[in-house]
């Protein structure tokens, strides 16, 4: 007689068999099935309980971000599958296989319209590149090992609908955790030298060219350091890739980014996009013309931000070897000693709003404490908002840390199921979430996640009672503050109530003091958050730079400097007169 096994069962076994360790959800009626077959395999298998499933969405999403495989969430029908498309929306536009399983109601009560049973494919159609219900016990094995294959294939969400009923029925055994699972295997496009060759000559007959560094490059931090300074082009967009002590690393660009990045992108006339995905491309690259190089593994994304000049199909780090390899050292340029001069000029009054030591509390002091304490491998998941430029500027990363955010998608909420995965993922690193007040109110009942497993996580919250970044975009507009004001909390006592150890800290000189109890609470094992009561600043507006007096005026360039305390700053004009860049 053939073994038999139950196929929800046999479902686990095939997703074990593709060495996930972990799944993120919320029981429900429509999910017992599987719930039940989550308790048959806890030993291979961890089942983390988020209390709402955008969490865990969002934390599986954040897993593959991590660590390249697959994450893995589910929901119950009805409000738990709705509940599952922001953080499935996260995974799609930031490019990252992320499996879905979604329950329905049993198959004898579907189209009747049973208590939370609806068409659940039609929700999904979107956000998936596999997008299927179950229709026998015996393919959900089937099914679900196809969704993960094309969630690969498609860097995509793939989302399976699970009749409940079919969970509890016996299959024949296929020896379904032995199955044969191959990793991720694409035909990878060989880089013809030739084309390596045309890119060289392109960047050797432009002026002002610069390079646009992803996280396609990761893994050739040093080789692309080494290119950059060979052929003496700045490098922009490399945040977590290459180190920010690099004295050729520009920052980020646009609203998130450096005043050197930005000046420098005004005047480009050559953009080489080397495993580069740019959220800002239509408004950054549409600013006057340049030619555009991009490095690309995947073709369907070619020339997706900007007119392709010139395409290079294939993976960005060869390409970065190969360019090694067949390129001349450039003789010293004044243009990439001016970028430099420039973003010298840039990290100089970055590094005298940390220092200060005065109230009242401001977030650059905050983002210095945390540069004290990190860890060289610790894992910054960074919440959207104000923290993503703060984050961008302040943080001082090395390629053996990691940074996670929401980045084309762009939910509030990313912060803490972000950390919740970063600790899943690497229990022996540190792991940060750093959210302001409105993004961490959203998610902050998932403390209970971290309490629950024990997950040692430090939680800062940059507490301002406003949406910040909101509040900054209705001043640029300009049109009157309006439904950004938020009221205040004790996030400290909120974290105290569900077990967190909670710190408030209102001035300057409480600020070390917390950071080092923090520190102790997390060496022993146990979650922590800091509730940083700051002001509600705007850091300098990169994005409408005025420092300039030749394309506004004296009286124009002495207000933006008196009111971003910016008295040093000297355009990059300045630094291609002194270098006599032409």
């Amino acid at each position: 007689m053939a073994k038999m096994i139950e196929a929800s069962v046999a479902m686990l076994k095939v997703i074990e068999a593709w060495d996930v360790k972990q799944i993120y959800g919320y029981a429900g009626g429509s999910f017992n099935s599987t719930m039940h077959a989550l308790d048959v395999e806890q030993e291979r298998l961890q089942y983390v309980q988020v209390r709402h499933e955008q969490v865990g969405a969002l934390a599986a999403a954040a897993d593959a971000k991590l660590t390249g495989k697959i994450g893995v969430a589910f929901g119950s029908a009805g409000p738990g599958a709705v509940n599952l498309l922001n953080g499935l929306y996260d995974a799609k536009e930031d490019h990252v296989p992320v499996l879905a399983l979604v329950g329905q109601v049993a198959h004898t009560n579907m189209n009747y319209d049973y208590f939370q049973e609806f068409a659940e494919e039609p929700i999904f159609s979107d956000v998936a590149v596999f997008n299927r219900t179950v229709m026998t016990p015996e393919s959900l094995p089937y099914v679900v090992d196809k969704a993960i294959r094309t969630a690969y294939r498609e860097n995509g969400v793939a989302v399976v609908t699970i009749p409940n009923d079919f969970g509890y029925v016996e299959i024949p055994d296929l020896n379904y955790d032995s199955a044969s699972v191959p990793a991720k295997l694409t035909g990878i496009p060989t880089i013809d030298d030739e084309q390596v060759k045309t890119v060289l000559t392109m960047i050797k007959n432009a002026k002002y060219p610069v390079f646009h560094v992803g996280q396609g490059t990761r893994g050739a931090t040093e080789d692309m350091m080494a290119l950059a300074e060979r052929l003496q082009v700045p490098i922009i967009l490399a945040k977590g890739v290459i180190p920010d002590s690099f004295d050729g690393n520009m920052g980020s660009a646009y609203r998130a980014a450096s005043k050197a990045a930005d000046e420098l992108m005004g005047i480009t006339d050559l953009v080489v996009s080397v495993g580069a995905d740019y959220s800002f491309a239509q408004i950054m690259y549409t600013t006057h013309d340049f030619k555009y190089v991009q490095i690309e593994l995947d073709p369907g994304k070619f020339g997706r931000h900007h007119h392709l000049d010139f395409g290079v199909n294939g993976d960005a780090k060869v390409f970065i070897k190969r360019a090694l390899a067949l390129s001349e050292p450039a003789s010293p340029s004044p243009y990439y000693q001016a970028a430099k001069a420039d973003m010298a000029d840039w990290k100089q009054y970055l590094k005298k709003l940390s220092e200060r030591t005065t109230d009242p509390l401001e977030y650059e002091q905050v983002y210095q404490e945390i540069n004290r304490v990190a860890a060289d491998d610790a894992v910054f998941s960074m919440d959207v908002g104000d923290n993503t430029i703060n984050s961008f500027r302040f943080l001082k990363m090395n390629p053996k840390q990691k940074l996670l955010t929401s980045a084309l998608f762009a939910t509030m909420g990313a912060g803490v199921p972000g950390a919740i995965a970063a600790k899943m993922s690497y229990p022996d690193r540190q792991a940060f979430n750093i959210a302001g007040d409105g993004a961490f109110s959203m998610v902050m009942q998932d403390l209970l996640t971290e309490v629950k497993y024990h997950l040692p996580i430090f939680n800062i919250v940059t507490s301002n009672q406003t949406l910040n970044f909101i509040k900054s975009e209705q001043e640029d507009v300009p049109q009157p503050y309006y439904g950004i004001d938020l009221i205040d909390a004790d996030f400290a006592k909120i974290a105290e109530g569900m077990g967190v150890k909670g710190i408030r800290v209102e001035h300057f000189d409480q600020l070390h003091a917390a950071f080092e109890t923090a520190m102790t609470e997390l060496k022993a094992g146990r979650p922590v958050l800091i509730d940083a009561k700051i002001t509600d600043k705007r850091g300098l507006p990169v994005e409408i730079l005025d420092v300039d007096p030749t394309k506004t005026s004296d009286a124009s360039v002495s207000a933006f400097k008196e009111k971003y305390d910016a008295n040093e700053l000297k355009p990059l004009t300045s630094y291609f007169k002194e270098f006599n860049v032409e």
